[in-house]
């Protein structure tokens, strides 16, 4: 699960730094706000691919997913790529398990 999980993680860490990139062309944000809450939204999605097994990882992760649906309002295309980014969360974290279930039950067989 984890290595599906960092992967949609890192997938997400360009996709909010190009956003930002998009949302400077906005007169009314100022590019500190822009680079500030990007910056964040980018630093938390790379320290989440070393939290992604750890307690409470997957739902801060989830809380990612809202907020990158939500940039939709200052970026419109954000709605679309955010719906995106959590089917793809949604696809990492089930087949995940699934192929960490898988690799328990072969390790657990007697060689």
């Amino acid at each position: 699960m984890r290595t599906l999980c960092a992967s949609t993680l890192i997938g997400e860490f360009f996709v909010i730094g190009f956003a930002g990139l998009v949302a400077m062309k906005d007169d009314s944000l100022s590019m500190g706000t822009v680079w500030t809450v990007c910056g964040i939204a980018m630093v938390l999605s790379v320290l989440l691919c070393g939290m992604i097994t750890r307690r409470g990882g997957v739902q801060l992760g989830w809380a990612l997913q809202i907020a990158l649906i939500a940039s939709g309002f200052v970026v419109p295309i954000m709605f679309f790529l955010g719906a995106v980014f959590a089917g793809l969360w949604w696809a990492s974290i089930h087949f995940g398990r699934k192929i960490d279930e898988a690799k328990a039950k072969w390790a657990a067989q007697p060689q």
